[in-house]
């Protein structure tokens, strides 16, 4: 039987950084698996060193997950389909509440 052997790429400051994570390198076809420690993960702990979450890859996919983060953490991803994002107007407060007020009637 193979064991795949999975490797330490990236600890993250709580679990909604960590599913970002995941989001990204899953997106390029690299499994990942978050560990974080139990009595933290049972408890909804996310801040300090309990909050802390793991990010694993398979140890083939290790150089690519490295490359691929260092690349999100320079903010070398423009041109990854997100181009214009900016030029999104905002929501205004007063559309969600006509938005909500159209839906009773």
């Amino acid at each position: 039987m193979n064991q795949e052997e999975w490797v330490l790429v990236e600890t993250c400051a709580g679990q909604l950084q960590a599913e970002v994570v995941r989001g990204l390198l899953e997106a390029q076809g690299i499994q990942v698996w978050l560990n974080q420690a139990g009595a933290a993960h049972a408890y909804a702990v996310t801040v300090g060193s309990m909050g802390r979450v793991e990010v694993l890859v398979p140890s083939a996919d290790q150089a690519q997950a490295e490359r691929f983060l260092d690349e999100y953490y320079s903010g070398g991803l423009v041109g990854m389909g997100l181009e214009g994002i900016e030029d999104i107007p905002p929501v205004e407060d007063n559309e969600l509440a006509e938005d909500s007020e159209d839906e009773e009637d």
